[in-house]
């Protein structure tokens, strides 16, 4: 059955993704440059080193989101709001139980973390105090990964806009204030994020007080039940794995550029950052195809999530084609990056890579979200580490021992062509009316 609204549907969700997606690089570029106009430089630097502690937990962390999104799409679906909050509420039971067990740990986390990152004194000094003031955040950056899971499994992305814009516009505020006007420097970046995070946080409450004063009280019967709750932790234990071996993957890319030189490993930067702007825009895609295929997988509309999955699959296509031919007819646009010379010169070897790491990976967005919306976590947790295990880890050795970067980029455009193949063939079995998606949540 043809859906004449999905079109309509899928871009009502999927711009206001883009846009909520693009804050954060906008604000993140805000924050270096009121850092980097100070007199010492290590902040700059220290902050750009804790970050990375924050990013690795909470990209690990993001099984929050998008397993919240999966379940709240197909209980939406099937026209159970009640249960619907109930899966919201049981995310941020977890959300707020990891958050706490991240205070409880910080002072073990922050030392084991900075004993395997690598800086001078002042620079791990700076890191420190953004790590210190950050770090108290965490329970509320949790539980916005929850709050944004539930809006987005609702078809309601203006609300996820809002989180980001009152995030990432507060973030620049406190910032100034506390970086600029009070002097703290790193530790006023990190309690900045952190203030910023709960003003976030009691942006959602409210938006969120409507539903929650109609069916809290009903739909707090059988959140604990006990089939829902395993459902839940093996659905997020699948994604977890997923996205680390996601996480490692670009870790381990990044690793072996930097043993090829600093010119390498600054071209590999750079173009990397390409790849990293295509995503703010294909992740509003895959967003929005989470949200509605969950919906049509939990009201049973098979012949719409055909529909959704060609849509989701050409935007991200035509997308990432636009992005790899601009930067490969017009290179003078990776001057906006950078203007060492030699680094651009080095690129422009190796800017052509662009055209099958960003065509493959658009497919393989678009099938990230399409999936996650079944909340088929198995498939993507074996798709993932068959693409990391097989697909890159073989190439990047050879490319190491070689020394050769084109090697390197061959490793992760096998990596993105991987996450393709294997989750497109499962695509068929999603489409037959027997098909049971969620078996591999239960398995």
């Amino acid at each position: 059955m043809h859906d004449p609204t999905l079109r309509a549907r899928f871009f009502n969700l999927a711009v206001p993704n883009i846009l909520s997606n693009l804050m954060v690089p906008l604000a993140g570029m805000v924050d270096l440059a009121i850092l980097g106009h100070l007199d010492e430089i290590q902040h700059l630097a220290g902050v750009a080193l804790g970050a990375i502690l924050f990013d690795y937990v909470y990209w690990s962390l993001g099984f929050l989101r998008m397993s919240t999104t999966g379940l709240v799409a197909q209980a939406t679906g099937r026209s159970e709001p009640d249960e619907a909050l109930r899966i919201a509420l049981r995310g941020a039971a977890l959300a707020l139980t990891l958050g706490l067990v991240i205070l409880a740990v910080r002072a073990p986390f922050r030392e084991l973390g900075f004993s395997l990152l690598s800086g001078t004194a002042e620079v791990e000094a700076s890191g420190r105090d953004y790590f210190d003031g950050r770090i108290w955040g965490a329970p509320a950056t949790l539980l916005n990964l929850v709050f944004l899971g539930w809006f987005l499994g609702r078809e309601q992305s203006r609300k996820a806009l809002m989180l980001a814009m009152v995030g990432s516009l507060s973030n620049v505020v406190l910032d100034y204030f506390l970086i600029v006007r009070v002097g703290w420097a790193s530790y006023g970046a990190g309690v900045a994020t952190a203030l910023s995070q709960y003003l976030t946080l009691l942006l959602a409450l409210s938006l969120a007080a409507p539903e929650l004063k109609r069916r809290l009280r009903a739909s707090l019967r059988g959140v604990l039940e006990p089939s829902a709750v395993r459902r839940l932790f093996s659905l997020n234990n699948d994604i977890f794995v997923r996205t680390l071996a996601l996480v490692s993957t670009f870790a381990v890319f990044m690793n072996v550029a930097s043993g090829l030189g600093t010119v390498a490993l600054a071209s590999t930067a750079v173009l990397k950052n390409v790849v990293t702007l295509s995503a703010y825009f294909l992740d509003g895609f895959a967003y929005a195809a989470e949200s509605l295929a969950g919906i049509y997988h939990g009201a049973g509309r098979r012949g719409q999530q055909r529909q959704l999955l060609r849509l989701a699959t050409i935007s991200s296509v035509l997308t990432a084609l636009a992005t790899a031919v601009a930067f490969n007819i017009f290179p003078q646009l990776l001057g906006v990056i950078t203007d060492h010379v030699e680094v651009l010169e080095h690129m422009n070897r190796y800017v052509a890579w662009l055209y099958p790491v960003l065509l493959f990976g658009a497919v393989a967005f678009a099938l990230d979200g399409y999936f996650i919306g079944l909340t088929a976590g198995r498939a993507l947790m074996v798709s993932t580490v068959i693409a990391t295990a097989v697909g890159f880890l073989p190439l990047a050795w050879w490319a190491s021992r070689q020394g050769n970067l084109h090697m390197l980029w061959l490793a992760m455009s096998m990596f993105m062509l991987a996450r393709a193949v294997t989750l497109a063939l499962r695509v068929p079995g999603t489409l037959v009316p027997t098909a049971d998606i969620d078996a591999d949540k239960s398995a």
